[in-house]
C-alpha cells in the first residue's frame, strides 16, 4: 500500500494574506486523496542532527533564532515565516523520514508526503523560495546513513529549478539529481551546462524549457534522458520532488502539464524504482499554487503510485 505523511501542524506555518504558499494547500491536497486506500505515516519532529545531514549548524541556528525571534522573513532569502514555521519545517522533514523508514521496513510500498513548507530551494546555508529545510535532500542522506544504501536518484518536475537540492549534491557523486523546469524563471539556475563537479561530475542533469512547454518536452525528457541516466546510476532509492506548479493554469508557472501527464510521469518514475530498487520510492510535495490544480495533480500522482 502507498503510505501518506500528512501532518496538520504544517498549517501553523503562516505566510499571510495573498501569499501563494498558503496553509489551504495542505487541506486541498489532503481532501483530494479522500477515498483512496492509503497507509497513514505518523508525524514526528526531525532532530537538529538529522537536519544537519544537509544543512550547516550555523544556518539551522540562524533559522531557529530568527523565526522564534519574530522575523517575518528569513534574512537569507525570500522565505516568509511566522512563529511556528521552524517547528513546521522540522515536522515536514520528520514525516518524510518516517516515510523512508516505512519503505525500508516494508510497511508500505512507496509513500507521498504533503509537506509544508516546501524544500527544494534551500541549500546548506540558505533558506529561499518559500523553503527553510530541503526535505528531499535530507531524506536521501538519511536513507544512505541509516540503511547503508549507495546511490539515490532524485527527479524534480516542479516548474522552478530545485537549486538547493542541486547545490547540496553537486560535488557528491552518490545522488543523481534530475530537473525539468521553466527557464528563464526563478531562481535563475539549472542551465544544461550545470552537470556537477569533482566526484559529482555527470550526476546532475538539467532540462530547462521555455514557458508553454508541456507533455512533449517534459515527459519526453523523462523518457529520453532520465531513463538512460537511471540505467547508469542503478539507484537504491528513488525520490520525487513533486511540484504541481508545472500544471497548466498555475499562477506561478507557465508550463502546461495536465493531470494525465502527472500520472504518466509518476508511472515512469515508479517503473525506475521497480526496476532498480524493489519499488522503493518516496515523493515529497513541493510547489503547486492553484488550489484546484494542486488537488487534481496530487490525486493523479498518488493514484499512479498505487
Amino acid at each position: 500500500m502507498t503510505g501518506l505523511a500528512a501532518d496538520p501542524f504544517s498549517k501553523e506555518h503562516l505566510t499571510g494574506p495573498g501569499h501563494p504558499e498558503q496553509p489551504a494547500r495542505f487541506d486541498a491536497a489532503v481532501e483530494a486523496l479522500r477515498g483512496l486506500k492509503l497507509d497513514p505515516i505518523p508525524p514526528r519532529v526531525a532532530s537538529h542532527d538529522e537536519i544537519a545531514l544537509c544543512h550547516s549548524r550555523q544556518y539551522i541556528q540562524l533559522a531557529e533564532r530568527e523565526i522564534h525571534g519574530g522575523f517575518q522573513e528569513l534574512s537569507t532569502g525570500d522565505t516568509v515565516v511566522s512563529p511556528r514555521s521552524f517547528d513546521a519545517a522540522l515536522r515536514a522533514t520528520g514525516g518524510a523520514l518516517n516515510g523512508i523508514d516505512a519503505i525500508f521496513e516494508k510497511r508500505v510500498a512507496n509513500a507521498f508526503c504533503i509537506a509544508r513548507p516546501p524544500g527544494h530551494h534551500a541549500n546548506a546555508t540558505r533558506g529561499m523560495g518559500f523553503c527553510i529545510f530541503d526535505t528531499i535532500a535530507i531524506a536521501a542522506r538519511y536513507a544512505q546513513r541509516k540503511y547503508g544504501i549507495g546511490r539515490v536518484l532524485i527527479a524534480d518536475w516542479d516548474v522552478h529549478h530545485g537549486n538547493g537540492t542541486q547545490d547540496i549534491f553537486y560535488a557528491d557523486g552518490t545522488v543523481f539529481v534530475f530537473n525539468t523546469h521553466q527557464s528563464p524563471w526563478y531562481p535563475g539556475t539549472g542551465a544544461r551546462g550545470e552537470t556537477g563537479e569533482g566526484a559529482g561530475v555527470g550526476m546532475t542533469l538539467n532540462c530547462p524549457f521555455p514557458a508553454g512547454s508541456g507533455r512533449k518536452e517534459i515527459l519526453g525528457a523523462f523518457r529520453e534522458q532520465l531513463l538512460p541516466a537511471a540505467a547508469k546510476v542503478a539507484p537504491d532509492l528513488v525520490l520525487i520532488s513533486a511540484g504541481f506548479d508545472s500544471r497548466v493554469g498555475d499562477p506561478l508557472g507557465g508550463f502546461t502539464l495536465t493531470d494525465a501527464d502527472f500520472a504518466d510521469l509518476t508511472t515512469l518514475v515508479r517503473e525506475i524504482a521497480d526496476q532498480y530498487c524493489g519499488g522503493r520510492l518516496l515523493s515529497v510535495l513541493e510547489g503547486g499554487y492553484s488550489l484546484t490544480g494542486l488537488a487534481a495533480g496530487v490525486r493523479a500522482h498518488v493514484e499512479a503510485l498505487q
